[in-house]
This record gives C-alpha cells, structure tokens and sequence, in this order.
C-alpha cells in the first residue's frame, strides 16, 4: 500500500512539472502587464446611474431575456449538478417546563456540594462541561463566575446562576498566591517498555536520587526520557497554568524552584525538575458544575409527533401552502451539489442531500431527518442538471441582471441624444443636467472608479481613446458613462524585462495546475456516485 501510495503520488507530481513547465510569459505579455500597471490616466465622466430607473417600472420582454442570456451564456454552465429543496424546520427547544425541571436538579446539586466529601469527584459525574480541578488564573471560567469565584472565600458556593442558556455552579475548595509561570525540565519515562507503573516510578526514583547526589539531568534527559525535550536536556521552557496536563502543572507550580518531584500522568511517570518560578497572584480550586439547558424526551416527543403528522399531510403540490397554513418558516437550501456537507440553516445535512439525490423533483421525502435541535420535512424543488442551463431554468435567477440591462438601453438612449451634436464633455453634462466628474491617476489593471464602482468597460473604454475626445455610451455596472480622456502618463521603459516574465511566469504556474485539473474535470465521464455513501 505504501509503495503503491508512493507511486501515485511520484506520477502526480510529474503531471504537475509537466503543467507547470509548459506555461511561459512572452516578452510582449511582460511589457504589456508593466504598461497596464503603471500607466496613468486623467480623464472625466457624465453618468447616468440604474438607480434613477425604479424597478418596478421596467417590464422585459421575451426579446429582452433571449438577449440577456445569448449574451451571457458562459455564466449558465453549470459545472455540476445540483439540487434545491425546500424544508421545514420543528425546533426542538427546552420548554419552560424544562427549565424548571433543570433549576430544581441545580439546586439539589447545590445542597448536595455543600455537603460533599469528595468535590473533585461531584464535580466531574455531574457536569455537563468538565473543568479541571486544579488552581485556575483569572480569566478561565465564564467571566459572571469568574469574578464571583475569585471574590469568594475558600468553602463558598456560587449559583446556581443561569447565562447563556446553562446553569452554572461553582464551590471554591481553595484559594492561594501562586507563581505565574514556571520553567521546567522533566525525564518522561514510558511504563509500557519498562514493565508498569512500579518500575517507571522506582526508575525515576533513582534518577532523582543521581540528580540530588551531583548527577547531570540533561544527561540522563537525554538517555532516559521518551519526551521530544530529550534532544533539550528535557528542557521544556516557560510555561503558565492551563497548557500541561493537571497532575504535571500541580507538581511544577506548587513545589520550589530547585526542587525535584516525580509524578504520574496520562503520559507516564515524570521527573521533573522546577528551575524558577516567575511572578505571583490570586489562583483559586474551583468544583465547577454546569448543566445545560436541554428538551426533555417529552418536549422532543411533541416536536417529532408535529414533524411526522406534518410529513403525512404534505404531498408535492402542498407543502408550500401546508406550511403556510400552519404558520410553518418556509426555508430553502438552493443549489445544492451531491457532494456538499453544507446546507443553509442545517446542522447535520448530508442525511437531507443523500436522499435528495436518490428524489424526483417535486417529491417530498419520505421520512423526518433529525439535526441536532430540530426535526426537519423536506421537499425536492429542483433539480440543476451539469451542463449549459436553458433560459427557463435560470429565468428567475437573471431578472435583476435582465432589468438593469433595459436601464441601460433606456439610458444609452438619453446619453445617444446628449451626445449628437455636442463638441465637448461639458456640453453633454450641460444637456443632461448632470455634473462633469474629473478623475486622477488611473490605471489599466486596478479599474476602480473612485466613490462608484468598479468599473471595467468604462476604464478600459478610456485607455483606447485619444485625448479630448468624448467617448461612449458605456453600459457599467453603476450605470450608462460617457467620458472624454484629459491626458495619459507613460511610464519609463520596462528596465529589466526577464525579471518581469519571472515574477508573471510563477504566478501563472501556480493557477496552471488548478486550471488544468478543473479541465479533466469538465472533460470526464465518470459518474460520481460517492453521494450514495457519505
């Protein structure tokens, strides 16, 4: 498997050198990227803006979307099928009975804390988030509890107090000063190879008694210790309260500078050595309890019981009106690719688009999915074959797109008369009513229009246009433009030309082997089926 994985990976990278290594950046190219970056244009506009056109005003015709979509085709390709769905969602949410029956199990748990022998362990069997029992800095805990607890005597009992959603319970077992970081070493002995927990710790036992009697600890670190820090003489570095595991920390921060301590962990038995201790304040050992607002079984029983007599009601011509007559959210999960994990407003939606790609369209499917805190009913609604769409499929999708390009001939058609007879920019703004707009040092390959847009047609309409001359209409994206260039800026000729091909030739490299893997893809006929499985 390993030689074969090598292999793949062997003939995957020669494919790549191959793309990579076929691409290149002429001489013209180089100077044509250099002028288009650092050739500078003055120049002034008239605009008509689409916004001056309501919307509602505009009526397309069938002519007017045949045109739209013969011009712009290219963005109906559809590089994968996929599929729309409409959903509705019963939210399984924890009902004011609910949350009493959580606040008296909180407040049991409260009275029983105040009594407990061992914290430590109450703690961990009854909290639904575990928080180690160690001393903790300020700022570990949710900030309410964290400034309460830190106010409080050893022996206190805080809460039950409920925020965002969780009862929160804390029991502060002890308070002290304790250094703020702490540098250390440690031989990490592993008791798998050594024969149990005994040996190791008798082990380490005798490494500390060499290290006590003058023995080098990097040393014995370095033949001993099972630890990355080995090749470091076990040096660890600095480190505070919170990023080693509680058994270590407690050792390294409650000892001595000097001292040697040796502990157990879930990693193994360790030596450590405490070389200084930095800094002092308030740490607290905190049983910390905390329960969650959850359903009960009956709350999520209602939710389901809803789910499925909604599921019953619905057929493919209904479910939209159903859910309208029940007072149901309507939501849409839209273009949808068999392969995608992700749906809008769905936790868990794989289940939801396995099945969708197993329906018809129009079909409700035929069971209720369960997320995390919902049960959801769904309907297929569409289905997106790969390939070029035909104008009914995308119809509702270009209105907007369709809308502004009649502004735009309806505008075209006012700057048309504007222009007719008119010398200078100045006299097309004087008939149009609008003011001459001047703009400073643009260039080619950044089309911005300062305080609009940007603005492509328009900005390379005026780097192929002679001086003084008024230009347009231009259809932009903000609106309908005529311009007229006050003056252009050249640049100093290209110094080192191979230094600009090299610097294109890497980036174009690096999209080559993407762009080439997308074209197998648009050129193979394999049916991926992995929708069926994951």
């Amino acid at each position: 498997m390993l030689e074969a994985e090598i292999e793949k990976q062997a003939l995957q990278q020669k494919y790549a050198n191959l793309v990579k290594n076929s691409v290149y950046v002429t001489s013209l190219e180089a100077n044509e990227e250099y002028i288009n970056r650092n050739k500078l244009a003055n120049f002034s506009y008239v605009s008509l803006d689409y916004a001056s056109i309501a919307d509602a005003s505009v009526k397309p015709t069938d002519a007017d979307f045949n045109d739209y979509y013969a011009k712009n085709k290219k963005l109906f390709d559809n590089p994968a099928e996929t599929r729309t769905f409409n959903y509705v969602s019963f939210n399984v949410s924890p009902t004011k009975a609910d949350s009493l029956a959580i606040a008296k199990q909180v407040e049991k748990l409260a009275q029983d804390l105040r009594t407990s022998k061992n914290d430590s362990l109450f703690a961990a069997v009854n909290s639904d988030v575990k928080v180690p029992f160690t001393y903790l800095t300020k700022g570990r805990l949710e900030p309410t509890v964290d400034s309460a607890v830190f106010a409080l005597p050893a022996g206190s009992i805080y809460g039950p107090v409920l925020t965002d959603g969780s009862y929160k319970l804390a029991k502060v077992v002890d308070t002290r000063l304790s250094p703020d970081s702490v540098k250390a070493s440690h031989i990490l002995l592993n008791p798998g190879t050594l024969g149990g927990v005994d040996v190791a710790t008798k082990l380490a036992d005798s490494l500390k008694t060499l290290v006590q009697k003058g023995g080098n600890f990097a040393q014995l670190a370095s033949q001993y210790s099972v630890d990355g820090s080995k090749d470091k003489g076990g040096e660890l570095g600095t480190f505070s309260r919170g990023q080693m595991v509680p058994e270590f920390e407690n050792a390294a921060f409650d000892g001595q500078a000097g001292e040697l301590k040796v502990v157990q962990s879930q990693f193994g038995v360790h030596l450590i050595k405490i070389e200084k201790q930095i800094g002092s304040s308030k740490v607290v050992k905190v049983a910390y309890i905390e329960k969650n607002l959850a359903p009960s079984s009956k709350t999520k029983e209602a939710a389901y019981k809803k789910a499925t007599s909604f599921l019953a009601e619905v057929n493919g011509k209904n479910f939209a009106d159903a859910a309208k007559k029940h007072g149901y959210t309507l939501a849409v999960a839209d273009k949808i690719t068999a392969s995608q994990g992700y749906a809008p407003g769905l936790d868990t939606p794989r289940p939801i688009i396995k099945a969708a790609f197993d329906a018809s369209k129009g079909d409700v499917l035929d069971q209720v999915f369960q997320m995390e805190d919902s049960y959801v009913v769904v309907q297929l609604t569409e289905i997106r074959p790969k390939g070029l769409l035909p104008l009914e499929a995308v119809k509702k999708d270009i209105l907007p797109g369709v809308i502004t390009a009649v502004k735009a001939k309806m505008l075209t058609e006012k700057m048309n008369a504007a222009v007719n007879g008119a010398s200078n920019i100045n006299q097309v703004a004087q008939k149009l009513g609008k003011p001459v707009t001047p703009v400073q040092n643009v260039v080619f390959a950044n089309p911005i229009l300062p305080g609009a847009a940007q603005e492509n047609k328009l900005i390379g309409a005026v780097f192929g246009t002679p001086v003084n001359k008024v230009g347009g209409p231009v259809d932009g994206e903000r609106g309908v433009y005529v311009y007229a260039a006050t003056s252009f800026s050249k640049p100093a000729p290209l110094a080192n030309t191979y230094k600009q091909k090299e610097t294109m030739s890497l980036g174009v490299a690096q999209r080559s082997l993407g762009a080439a893997f997308q074209a197998l893809q648009d050129k193979i006929k394999i049916k991926d089926n992995r929708v069926k499985f994951y």
